[in-house]
């Protein structure tokens, strides 16, 4: 073969190789404009929707308001005009699209405050409820998962994933109130040992009040727990159970490496990655609270608060809710989706 030949051999795989990089290099970023892109259209569609959809809901929110008190019809119009329901519904819509994206979600008809300010104030309560047990049924539902995947078959395994399955599809707010007739009034000889409601008994101070708090959050937190680990728990036990034959696990195995060295190590990581998706999707929903469970234990969160707007209808505040849950569970899949190509290249290809 002559120089030049060789040369021009040379030349050709470099840029064979180097078609391969650039390719991979922009397959992300084109990724990340698409998710991001999907992320924004779907916001927008959340913000239309929550505008026209909670206007189908039956009922006068100016007379609600009113307590079914005898008013004028000037007094009702007085009203009507004070929180621009007089205005054709495009001019509404208008209105509310244009406030919205700058974080206006207009004045509260119940409670006379900007619909942000309610917002942020129920929220710590929620983050708190749905963040304690977001954590507890996230660890337990990874580790009862790879145990079970690790000893499929046995005794262990088939109660785990029967106890999951079982308390999976129980009524979160059934479960709730079981709790209450059980734990709080107490039945039997059984005495009742935990509040019926609310966050907080009132009075305490310092230690005493974070006690108070702590007490009155176990049963809504054990209900939130029992409901939703046995997702975390079969999709773990799942995808541990499609790495156990790869030959890699095998060959560790053979190494001499121990059976926990083994699934710890190797099995469990791979393993983790749809779970991943399903953390980022319940830490959206986190966000979003827990409407039935905050309802049934009085707990003064966005949940709770969202069920009282909706029964007045209180318009302004139960769009903002509605856009602000929805929200928070778009930028978590969109999340999810940007982290899980860094975890496995293959997808973003």
């Amino acid at each position: 073969m002559t120089a030049d030949a060789t040369h021009a051999l040379v030349e050709d795989k470099q840029r064979t190789a180097a078609g391969p990089r650039v390719r991979k290099s922009s397959a992300y970023p084109r990724y990340l404009a698409g998710k991001v892109a999907g992320a924004a259209v779907s916001l927008l569609a959340v913000l239309v929707t929550s505008f026209f959809l909670f206007r189908l809901i039956p009922g006068d929110p100016v007379k609600t308001m009113t307590g079914g008190r005898q008013v004028s019809a000037e007094q009702l119009a007085a009203y009507r005009e004070e929180f621009g329901l007089d205005l054709p519904l495009w001019r509404q819509f208008t209105d509310y699209c244009g406030k919205a994206l700058t974080g206006d979600f207009g004045t509260s008809y119940q409670f006379r405050a900007p619909v942000i300010d309610k917002i942020t104030e129920a929220l710590p309560n929620t983050l708190l409820l749905t963040g304690t047990a977001f954590v507890l049924y996230t660890a337990l539902g990874i580790f009862l998962g790879t145990r079970s995947a690790w000893r499929h078959g046995r005794l262990g395994d088939r109660l785990n994933t029967g106890l999951a399955l079982t308390l999976y599809s129980i009524p979160s707010f059934w479960l709730g109130l079981l709790l209450i007739i059980v734990l709080s009034v107490g039945i039997g000889p059984l005495p009742g040992m935990f509040p019926t409601g609310g966050m907080e008994s009132g009075g305490e101070e310092g230690f005493a009040y974070v006690l108070d708090v702590a007490h009155h959050l176990v049963l809504p937190v054990v209900t939130l727990v029992a409901v939703e680990y046995g997702q975390t728990l079969l999709v773990t036990r799942s995808a541990l159970l499609d790495e156990m034959g790869s030959d890699y696990l095998t060959t560790a195995r053979a190494k001499g490496l121990r059976d926990d060295l083994v699934r710890r190590r190797h099995a469990v990581p791979n393993a983790l990655l749809p779970t991943v998706t399903l953390i980022f999707i319940n830490l959206g929903r986190t966000v979003a609270g827990v409407i039935l469970v905050e309802t049934v234990f009085s707990w003064p969160g966005l949940g709770g608060l969202f069920y009282q707007a909706l029964s007045v209808p209180d318009l302004p505040l139960v769009q903002g809710l509605f856009f602000v849950f929805a929200a928070a569970v778009i930028l978590m899949n969109t999340l999810a989706d940007l982290v899980y190509p860094l975890l496995d290249p293959r997808v973003a290809r």
